[in-house]
């Protein structure tokens, strides 16, 4: 295995945590750094971005065991993400290290979850060798968004769309979805875009399609290189009008489509979703039926003495609790301990400072009123 050159002391302080919890599992990141330069990269709000050459922060066994022994980790149930915040996992010598942490984690008997998220090459042998895993529930999304404005995205979609075709080619157990992002209002959502999208759809097991995710940071940067404001204005959720989602479902009439992540993971390997989604049945509206039932009969709402002593765990306060049909409610609270209660029970975990509105699916309010 190459070697990668060892992070320095003045790596930002969230990158030297190389876990958290995000909404999609647990994510490991012990490798930082990338020379993409996608405009929109969250590493502008980890002061990340200028970091161009993947960089060690611990070695791969070290990490490993920080994640199992993570006070969040469940075997067989904790969805996981490797290297989805801070660099590309199929980067040269960057993907040895992606390989090196699946064949542990799979070697020790887990079926957890696991999403690896790429715009870059995947190539046959790349493939060859995840299919020798044989117990973790391995999806590699995709990310292509057809964006021609090499200040936004300098990185040809084209490779995005060779992946997708290796992918359709080799791959039987990994599961792959066409990760359809961003997609932004006025920019790459035309009607070639979308005949382009509905192509590269059929070669993957699902497709998953969501807005720009956009920050002071991101924004600034984009001021910075002489990109004209995307938006109007930053928000804390992903910008997604809805006049932009009508036309996209109306496009893909017919083809299997989701609106989160985990519903499209959920579908492609033929699983309820572990985010619990269904509660919020408006998001599920344009999942196929038998996903939809797949995800009704694991819908039950927990006993509160189990939801407590989740919460608990979690460092929240039990008593201030509510449940019902849709999700459980929690007060002051993080993403960490919510996302931890969530995939423990399969159920929606909101807090009350930050309601989902009915029929916005989590997004952001500008465009949708």
């Amino acid at each position: 295995m190459s070697k990668l050159r060892v992070a320095g002391p003045d790596l930002p302080a969230a990158l030297k945590q190389v876990i958290d919890y995000r909404k999609s599992g647990l994510s490991l990141n012990h490798v930082v750094g990338c020379p993409l330069d996608c405009g929109y990269c969250v590493r502008h709000l980890f002061a990340n971005y200028e970091m161009k050459k993947p960089h060690l922060v611990v070695g791969d066994t070290e990490a490993i065991e920080a994640l199992v022994g993570h006070w969040a980790f469940q075997p067989d149930t904790t969805p996981i993400q490797i290297f989805n915040r801070a660099t590309d996992p199929f980067l040269p010598m960057v993907k040895d290290h992606l390989f090196t942490c699946l064949e542990d984690l799979d070697q020790r008997g887990l079926t957890n979850p696991v999403l690896v998220i790429t715009r870059w090459h995947v190539e046959p042998a790349d493939v060859a060798r995840l299919e020798h895993l044989r117990n973790l529930k391995l999806t590699i999304l995709v990310t292509w968004s057809g964006i021609e404005n090499d200040k936004i995205e300098p990185v040809d979609s084209g490779i995005a769309e060779r992946s997708l075709e290796v992918l359709s080619r080799h791959a039987v157990r990994t599961k792959s979805i066409l990760y359809w992002r961003p997609i932004i209002a006025g920019l790459n959502d035309t009607d070639l875009h979308f005949a382009r999208a509905r192509g590269l759809a059929a070669l993957a097991d699902a497709t998953v399609f969501t807005g720009l995710f956009f920050r002071d940071e991101i924004r600034a940067h984009f001021k910075a290189i002489g990109v004209p404001d995307l938006y109007s204005d930053v928000a804390r959720r992903k910008i997604f009008p809805v006049g932009v989602e009508r036309r996209v479902l109306e496009a893909f009439t017919g083809i299997p489509l989701f609106r989160k992540t985990s519903c499209g993971v959920a579908f492609a390997h033929g699983i309820s979703d572990y985010n619990g989604h269904y509660g919020v049945q408006e998001i599920c509206d344009i999942c196929p039926i038998l996903q939809v039932g797949l995800c009704a009969a694991a819908h039950l709402k927990p006993p509160m003495p189990r939801v407590e002593a989740l919460a608990a765990t979690a460092g929240l306060d039990p008593g201030s609790i509510s449940i019902d049909d849709r999700r459980i409610e929690v007060a002051d609270s993080n993403e960490q301990q919510r996302y931890f209660m969530q995939h423990s029970l399969n159920y929606q975990v909101h807090d009350r400072k930050h309601p989902h509105h009915l029929g916005r699916h989590g997004r952001a309010e500008l465009g949708w009123t």
